[in-house]
């Protein structure tokens, strides 16, 4: 079914939200990959505040390749989220509720999903320079010396994903292996 929703994405967003749902994002997203997770991670371990409030926010891994002339950003497909999955439970549990990727994600992942009711939504790999059409605008937050890996505030219109795992902990991937 397809499904327009806006950010910030709350856990009544995310009930409504099925594993297989064809969704559309416009709003608010935030950019981030490994060393920014592993940066944002050491922040916490310090006893200090996040430079990006995590709550009800989504997390698009992603790191855009440079922008074209008279675009906000340059080609913008997911990493695999694999990749984050030592570092997702922890967000997760702040408020994140919404990531996106490609790709499997661990039982901690799923378990902190289900904890939090959070979605992880799939981003089509291969698709990056179609996605950042759906990019309005990018801005570095933090970390600028990460270069691509900077966090990232873009703002989209209607970015399109597909649930994989939705709330409830039902996965897309599991049910298509099993038929």
């Amino acid at each position: 079914m397809d499904k327009y929703i806006h950010t910030p994405i709350t856990k009544e967003i995310t009930a409504d939200l099925k594993a297989g749902d064809y969704v559309y994002i416009t709003g608010t997203l935030y950019v981030a990959r490994d060393a920014a997770h592993k940066r944002m991670m050491e922040v916490l371990d310090r006893g200090e505040e996040l430079p990006i409030d995590v709550k009800d926010c989504t997390i698009y891994y992603m790191g855009p390749s440079p922008a074209r002339e008279g675009r906000p950003i340059g080609s913008a497909g997911p990493t695999t989220a694999s990749r984050m999955d030592k570092y997702a439970p922890r967000l997760l549990d702040l408020g994140e509720k919404a990531m996106i990727g490609k790709g499997k994600r661990s039982k901690e992942v799923v378990d902190a999903m289900i904890r939090n009711q959070a979605v992880y939504f799939a981003a089509v790999g291969g698709a990056g320079a179609l996605l950042s059409k759906r990019i309005v605008n990018s801005e570095i937050v933090c970390y600028e010396d990460l270069g691509a890996e900077a966090i990232r505030r873009i703002e989209v219109e209607d970015f399109p994903v597909i649930v994989v795992i939705d709330s409830q902990g039902n996965n897309l991937y599991e049910n298509v292996q099993k038929n």
